[in-house]
């Protein structure tokens, strides 16, 4: 049998050359598993792959006990599982310990989206001046809000991603997955704006991305993050203001005004239905205040 580290290399190579996997999950991934593996040798001298079960619940206990949440716990599980996954294949092991495991149980949180009204009341603002920065930045809000693409997805999209003539935009999804978004005209027009301001920056450093800093610099995660919770601060008193609660605005949006949930699900480049179920909470309020309203006896 190889060594624990020997096992993660193989391991990490599998992610990247045959999952195609991103940098960021990888990581993700690894340092999960890193840290059971120091775990497991510190406390019991037994290396991650000759773990058994008894070991793996004294690492849950270890976790909860230091206070990460059940989610917390159970995503670094969930990365211990792909690892045991992978050693099955290479017959490095011969059962799965985590075979029989349960999902810690975990509270439910219902994202709250932005409304109509919210939205209308940001793009009403006028808080977009037409320089090169106040475009850019009515550009993330309006393409996060219209196609629903997630963070990572908006910071990797290239300039050769628009298709103008078909009114469509390329993402690069997760696990390298493509799809193909329609454009709406105003999503559009505001594109053609963008591009002719920022043909006019300097010291570029990729110049094959669509979105950029007005130093000509890639744009950060925190960076988009801060933005969208600024410019929804002004207009909303929700707890959470982040991309991903576009993403779900957008989603829910949609439901509402009756879009069925297999093309949100192809819209959000979901893999299966179930993660896209989770946007019908709000949706379903809101056919219920509809139904309530207009049904006779809905007094």
């Amino acid at each position: 049998m190889k060594t624990s580290q020997s096992n993660i290399q193989a391991y990490t190579d599998y992610l990247s050359k045959e999952k195609n996997f991103s940098k960021h999950t990888i990581k993700a991934y690894t340092d999960d598993i890193d840290e059971f593996n120091n775990f497991t040798i510190q406390n019991f001298e037994t290396p991650a792959e000759n773990a058994n079960y008894s070991l793996i619940r004294s690492w849950i206990v270890a976790l909860v006990d230091s206070g990460i949440t059940p989610n917390s716990v159970n995503r670094k599980i969930s990365s211990l599982k792909s690892f045991y996954k992978f050693l099955l294949k290479i017959k490095e092991i011969s059962v799965n310990p985590l075979l029989k495991h349960k999902s810690l149980k975990t509270a439910k949180k219902v994202q709250v989206p932005f409304s109509e009204k919210e939205m209308n009341e940001v793009f009403e603002m006028n808080n977009f001046p037409d320089d090169f920065e106040g475009i850019r930045n009515q550009l993330i809000i309006e393409l996060l809000y219209t196609t629903g693409i997630r963070r990572t997805e908006l910071i990797e999209l290239k300039l050769s991603d628009v298709d103008f003539s078909r009114k469509t935009l390329k993402v690069l999804g997760k696990r390298n997955k493509e799809r193909y978004l329609p454009l709406l005209n105003c999503t559009i027009a505001i594109l053609h704006t963008y591009i002719n301001l920022r043909q006019k920056l300097e010291n570029i450093t990729d110049d094959k991305l669509l979105i950029l800093s007005k130093k000509g610099n890639k744009l950060s995660q925190s960076f988009v993050y801060r933005l969208i919770n600024s410019y929804f601060s002004n207009v909303s008193q929700k707890v959470k203001k982040s991309p991903h609660v576009l993403r779900h605005t957008f989603a829910t949006h949609l439901l509402n005004n009756g879009a069925d949930l297999n093309s949100v699900k192809e819209l959000l480049g979901h893999a299966s239905l179930s993660s896209t179920q989770i946007y019908t909470h709000s949706s379903l309020a809101e056919l219920q205040k509809v139904y309530k309203e207009a049904h006779p006896r809905g007094e």
